[in-house]
């Protein structure tokens, strides 16, 4: 029997009820890149070895370079684009730009969809559970120990009220936000 060419699904993305229409052998990256034009989620290895493609389905990191789009019917996705809310960015993104833990920024999306799952189950980590959480995240510009630092920070930050942080991001953060929510389909890599 040939395989149907096109499936068909409902899902959340980023808090918005998404109908999405797209050949059946996708993955969730391709479908969240090519067909809802998302491109925050990075195409790495394609392996589920780098991280790079890390999103949160059902609030926990998963590869999405290794989930079929059609095992996403009825579940809630959330990308780099979706951690930002009401025109401010998600404290971990204000101290990854903040503190330079993200330099070129392709492996930062993964990183801090992952760290927001760590801090939403665990919100005062260790180090070492910092650590364990990015594991499956690489990185070859930072050393990591900035990243580390800017989850820290963030955990920090979330214990002020938020009624004191400032209404609009810094013109760093703001360039940073800006490279997270990047949706040129152009950028494939």
């Amino acid at each position: 029997m040939p395989m149907p060419r096109h499936a068909s699904i409902t899902l959340t993305v980023n808090g918005e009820p998404v109908d999405a229409a797209f050949a059946p052998y996708k993955t969730l990256l391709e479908v969240l890149r090519e067909d809802l034009h998302l491109c925050g989620t990075k195409h790495g290895c394609e392996l589920g070895e780098c991280g790079a493609c890390a999103v949160l389905l059902d609030g926990q990191p998963v590869l999405s370079c290794l989930v079929l789009g059609l095992e996403c019917e009825g579940r809630i996705v959330t990308t780099v684009e979706g951690l930002a809310s009401d025109g401010r960015l998600h404290p971990l993104q204000e101290t990854f730009a903040d503190l330079g833990a993200a330099q070129c920024g392709y492996c930062t999306p993964g990183f801090l969809v992952t760290a927001k799952a760590l801090l939403d189950e665990t919100p005062h980590p260790t180090r070492e559970q910092i650590k364990e959480a990015l594991s499956g995240n690489l990185c070859r510009c930072t050393g990591y120990q900035q990243i580390f630092e800017a989850v820290e920070a963030a955990i920090e930050g979330s214990a002020e009220s938020l009624a004191l942080r400032p209404t609009t991001a810094t013109p760093q953060a703001a360039n940073v936000a800006r490279a997270f929510q990047a949706s040129d389909p152009s950028d494939q890599q």
